[in-house]
């Protein structure tokens, strides 16, 4: 009985990692026979689990939607990754997301196992945020909007939705999805534009309508640095390229290099930054608590600002004491 229990949820764990399964595929990976598999999935049916099943040689199963959701199998890295990711999720780019995500973390947290607890809490506590940008009107996006790109792009599906361009003017567009990425705290779709025949890149929060055709697609993937260029560059203000004098293992353990932080070895002592901001205050703080000795080349309005910044610094702190 106990390898039967073992076994379902082992079953339930696949179904929930992926869309669909082909049907020899699952059997293979529990090393059951096809009759084992369909009893099985009988099981968790009873258990409340929607299970829909599909007959052919191409047939297989997948975890469908139900009336009510039932409980998520969880392994422990999944666990300890939501976990953080709803901890840092109060800083909400989307609509109405920091309360839902405080009620979600309490359910967790309480049935979480003590050494997962554990594992959370020194991520929490051991983690050194930056200063968050400044204030300002940010765009905020629609979980529902959010969720439905995400599965759009994860089944290979086509959308249709209007979109609001930066003059304003509204456009219809049929597109491939292809990746969401949160940038600064702006959302944005990457996908294949069909009706222009070219990659182009979408802020989610002037998305309008999004609606699947039931039209799938064969995966593109988009030229070598397209998200760079399209994302990264026009987000910020202001540009800011720093000669940092360290090596740059030691720069790459303070700054984790992403889609808007570039890392480029000068030589064994001195490496390149490249980011961005909105706010020269905000990169000025940020370059000052790297604790390195850095040099600014862009843009100038940068220099100017830490000249500033280091003689209010230099006055807060006083004469030098004897």
């Amino acid at each position: 009985m106990a390898d039967t229990t073992g076994r379902v949820l082992r079953l339930l764990s696949l179904l929930q990692a992926r869309h669909e399964w082909p049907g020899p595929e699952l059997a293979g990976r529990l090393a059951v026979s096809p009759r084992t598999l369909r009893r099985d999935v009988d099981r968790l049916r009873e258990l409340g689990y929607p299970v829909d099943a599909t007959s052919g040689p191409a047939g297989g199963y997948r975890l469908a939607a139900g009336t009510a959701m039932p409980p998520l199998l969880l392994d422990d890295e999944e666990a300890v990754a939501i976990a953080v990711g709803l901890r840092t999720a109060a800083a909400g780019t989307v609509t109405g997301i920091e309360e839902t995500s405080a009620r979600a973390l309490a359910k967790l947290e309480q049935v979480l196992p003590s050494r997962l607890r554990r594992r959370v809490n020194a991520l929490q506590t051991q983690t050194v945020a930056l200063p968050a940008p400044p204030p300002g009107p940010w765009p905020t996006v629609d979980p529902a909007t959010l969720a439905l790109l995400a599965q759009a792009g994860r089944d290979r599906e086509r959308l249709r939705f209007g979109y609001r361009r930066r003059d304003g003017a509204q456009s219809p567009r049929l597109a491939e999805p292809y990746r969401l990425v949160a940038a600064g705290r702006r959302w944005y779709l990457v996908a294949w534009d069909a009706g222009r025949g070219d990659w182009r890149t979408f802020r989610v929060d002037r998305i309008t309508g999004p609606r699947p055709t039931g039209v799938r697609f064969a995966r593109r993937e988009p030229p070598e640095g397209y998200v760079e260029r399209s994302i990264v560059a026009p987000i910020s203000r202001y540009q800011a390229v720093v000669t940092l004098r360290a090596p740059l293992a030691v720069v790459a353990e303070r700054i984790r290099p992403s889609a808007h932080v570039r890392l480029e070895a000068v030589d064994e002592d001195t490496c390149l930054l490249r980011t961005g901001g909105d706010s020269l205050e905000w990169l000025a703080l940020t370059l000052g608590l790297l604790d390195l000795d850095f040099t600014v080349h862009e843009p100038p309005e940068l220099a100017g600002r830490m000249r500033a910044l280091a003689a209010r610094l230099r006055d807060a702190a006083g004469p030098p004491p004897p």
